[in-house]
């Protein structure tokens, strides 16, 4: 069975906070075993916190978990509880700062979602996603 673990990261509101996310989520899955999956999985990461800081002005968190059956959960916090936009199509596009990185999200993951949810007593919102690991 899958050693399962959980981290969680909060940030500012400010766009060099991705790289930070980007950086130390690459660290703990280096940590755990799982560098094959930190290309996707930092890409991931990067879309979701990004999203969580430019379209809100509070602060947010990025959270990396393991499950006990070796699935990679990436989640991102924002204060906002309004749900994200529907992904669009990637068909055609050349610029994924246009709305369509959940699209993105959507074509790398197993499966994402969002869910309401509250951090430091501001209700907001978790955008996640799941990557499968062998």
């Amino acid at each position: 069975m899958p050693e399962s673990w959980d981290y969680t990261l909060s940030v500012p509101n400010d766009l060099r906070a991705v790289t930070i996310c980007r950086r130390t989520l690459r660290l703990i899955l280096t940590m755990h075993g799982l560098i094959g999956v930190a290309d996707t999985a930092e890409l991931l990461a990067a879309e979701l916190v990004s999203n969580a800081v430019r379209h809100t002005k509070g602060p947010a968190a990025l959270r990396v978990r393991r499950s006990p059956e070796g699935v990679v959960w990436i989640g991102a916090w924002d204060a906002d509880p309004v749900p994200p936009e529907p992904p669009g199509s990637l068909e055609g596009v050349t610029d994924l700062e246009a709305g369509r990185g959940l699209g993105l999200v959507a074509a790398c993951a197993e499966c994402w979602g969002w869910q309401p949810s509250s951090r430091f007593g501001d209700r907001g919102k978790y955008v996640w996603c799941e990557l499968g690991v062998a």
